[in-house]
């Protein structure tokens, strides 16, 4: 009994590790190319959300016409983002790009607040999402299933860019050394532009599967997962996808495993991740999978 329930946590934890993996990404994706913690990435997620919710709600589309419409629009609105935000500040000091991101965050939080309105909003998951799926004695929703071939299959098409074609290439290039890439011609702006925009891209994605998982929405849903898709990346090391994967599945992981043996402590949930994270640097400060990077001053 004890084993039949442990592999039924499991098939949570991995379902929620999928959720925290697709979302962390996008951050270690943007800190790999400009050393910049992009801190609206958890309202961008937010953004996805709402669209696709909006979408189904209003416009009346299919399931699969709102989260076209929603990561696509939250993908342009990624790369706006960065335009405005950030590319201005591109040469500036760090905390200068730091308050900018803030500032970015609690202004799209705001604007979702006096937009979208403050009450929680329930959201239809599609039928084929809501099915129980008997795998022996675990029982899960198809949901379930679906979140980690999702975030399986952007992984892998993420590394065949990184490592298998030209626009991986640059990218290597910009993040190793952003004022060589710009001498062996390579357009920062546009590699720039194309990783902000696939980080929203996977972060809107990411919350549409939140919201299927946990149907409901509210603007400032995305303020403590991003926070703890944040440390996911930082616990695999940040600047690594495969590291970002890693620690989204290894937070999941523990959260949901010692929420579902000690229920005693589930008050003391969103605290595990911040326990982990300063664990993890007081072992190894660069992340489990991440590399030592001199800092230029």
């Amino acid at each position: 009994m004890t084993l039949t329930l442990f592999f039924q946590h499991l098939a949570n934890a991995l379902s929620l590790g999928s959720l925290y993996a697709l979302i962390a990404i996008g951050y270690t994706m943007v800190y790999g190319i400009l050393r910049l913690i992009n801190f609206a990435h958890g309202d961008v997620f937010m953004l996805g959300s709402y669209l696709a919710f909006y979408g189904a709600a209003v416009l009346l589309l299919p399931w699969w016409g709102s989260l076209l419409l929603a990561v696509g629009v939250t993908t342009f609105f990624g790369v706006g983002l960065e335009r405005v935000a950030y590319r201005p500040l591109r040469d500036s000091p760090r905390i200068s790009v730091m308050v900018s991101a803030i500032g970015a965050s609690f202004l799209i939080e705001s604007l979702a607040t006096v937009i979208f309105g403050g009450r929680p909003k329930g959201v239809q998951t599609p039928d084929w999402l809501n099915v129980i799926v008997n795998i022996g004695p675990i029982t899960v929703m198809s949901v379930s299933l679906v979140i980690p071939v999702i975030a399986f299959v952007v992984l892998a098409v993420l590394l065949w860019i990184v490592h298998r074609t030209k626009t991986g290439m640059a990218m290597r290039a910009v993040s190793t050394d952003l004022d060589a890439a710009r001498l062996m011609a390579i357009d920062v702006n546009k590699i720039v532009s194309f990783t902000f925009g696939t980080g929203s891209f996977l972060a809107a994605l990411g919350g549409i599967m939140w919201s299927y998982k946990y149907p409901q929405l509210n603007p400032l849903m995305g303020v403590m997962p991003g926070l703890k898709c944040f440390i996911a990346a930082v616990i695999g090391g940040i600047g690594n996808i495969t590291g970002a994967v890693l620690g989204g599945f290894l937070l999941g992981f523990i959260e949901l495993m010692t929420v579902a043996f000690l229920p005693e402590l589930s008050g003391y949930r969103d605290a595990f991740a911040f326990v982990l994270l300063i664990i993890v640097l007081l072992v190894k400060p660069t992340g489990l999978l991440g590399k030592n990077q001199a800092e230029k001053v």
